[in-house]
């Protein structure tokens, strides 16, 4: 598509060129003091190359229209396909990440639901005394029955672990929400539609997202502006931006790491910078040598092996963030220290 978008403004030029020199001829004849017939051939002859070159020219200007049109479309399906890609190998992650409180869910209500027949049991007994005791007086074994209920059933142990089971169930159940949400900010749709965006917001459903990335190689911090406004922008396009850069600091981290090393580091921030908002993707993994610093962003081009990267996520961001958003991004790298992806966008695009 790009060739055929060149080769298109190529000949455009060459018109453009032939027109020229006609004109200069024209003008030369004229200068030698040419007929008047003479001058009128060569301006007929002229009009008639310039209309023919000028339909020439708007046929090829609806041509390469309709190119442009055709890569647009094209890189649109790119990046809904790169961002499909990334969600399926995020998967097994997110699975993961939704089993773990749905299984400590589970077995606490198991465990409620254990316990709440044990105290039934006791409460039932202490009814039943209660029932066939003369309203009068006790039994005389009464304390000693109830000591012996509460007893069997645990009471002591029972009333600190059901508070602590409960909440643990709700704890669960956010996760899992959090989870829910935070996949439904990603995968919907913008559109094409600018919309403001809080990047605060959708910085924290990328972590969550993409948590089984990470959390096993790097501890992750964040530094949120709430100052920050909202930018106005492509949600979704933004996710993706957001989700490249933090899987790829994980995966430099992990590069960087050997074995018996403690947990690396993923740092990031956001701050207000006028009518500018900043975000940095700081990791401590094993940097960006100087000789391929100019060629990370270059569709395609990468430095991991076979079916670990695409080649498409840094020159997807770069896309998202110039081209669409009118942004900035620049990269400062030292091998063996780490790398700062810092992300500028204009807060009213």
């Amino acid at each position: 598509m790009d060739e055929q978008v060149q080769l298109l403004e190529q000949k455009i030029l060459a018109q453009d060129k032939t027109i020229r020199i006609l004109s200069e001829r024209l003008e030369q004849q004229t200068a030698d003091n040419i007929s008047g017939f003479a001058l009128f051939e060569q301006n007929i002859t002229l009009e008639n190359v310039v209309a023919t070159r000028t339909r020439e020219l708007e046929a090829h200007r609806v041509e390469l229209e309709r190119a442009l049109t055709e890569l647009k479309a094209a890189q649109a399906e790119l990046l809904q396909a790169q961002k499909l890609q990334a969600i399926g190998q995020l998967a097994s992650g997110i699975a993961h990440e939704i089993n773990t409180p749905t299984q400590y869910v589970g077995d606490n209500i198991t465990f409620i639901t254990d316990s709440f027949a044990d105290l039934l049991q006791a409460m039932q007994l202490c009814e039943s005394m209660l029932t066939e005791a003369p309203e009068s007086e006790s039994p005389p074994d009464y304390r000693g029955t109830v000591a012996r209920a509460m007893e069997l059933a645990d009471f002591n142990y029972l009333k600190d672990e059901i508070p602590r089971a409960l909440k643990e169930c709700k704890d669960g159940v956010r996760r899992i929400s959090g989870i829910v949400g935070a996949m439904k900010d990603f995968a919907h749709p913008s559109g094409g539609v600018m919309q403001p965006v809080d990047l605060n917001h959708l910085i924290q459903s990328t972590v969550e997202i993409c948590r089984n990335e990470w959390k096993l190689i790097a501890e992750l911090e964040t530094d949120f502006d709430p100052r920050l406004s909202a930018v106005l922008g492509l949600k979704d396009e933004l996710g993706q931006v957001l989700l490249n850069l933090i899987v790829n600091a994980a995966h430099a981290v992990a590069d960087g790491k050997s074995t018996g090393d403690k947990m690396g580091l993923i740092r990031i921030t956001t701050r207000c910078d006028g009518d500018w908002a900043e975000i940095q993707v700081q990791d401590n993994g094993c940097g960006v040598p100087l000789e391929l610093r100019e060629k990370i962003f270059e569709p395609f081009f990468t430095t991991k092996e076979v079916g670990r990267g695409s080649g498409q996520g840094l020159a997807i961001v770069y896309h998202v963030v110039t081209d669409k958003h009118h942004g900035e991004l620049k990269v400062d790298s030292a091998p063996g220290k780490g790398t700062i992806f810092t992300v500028r966008l204009p807060i009213d695009s």
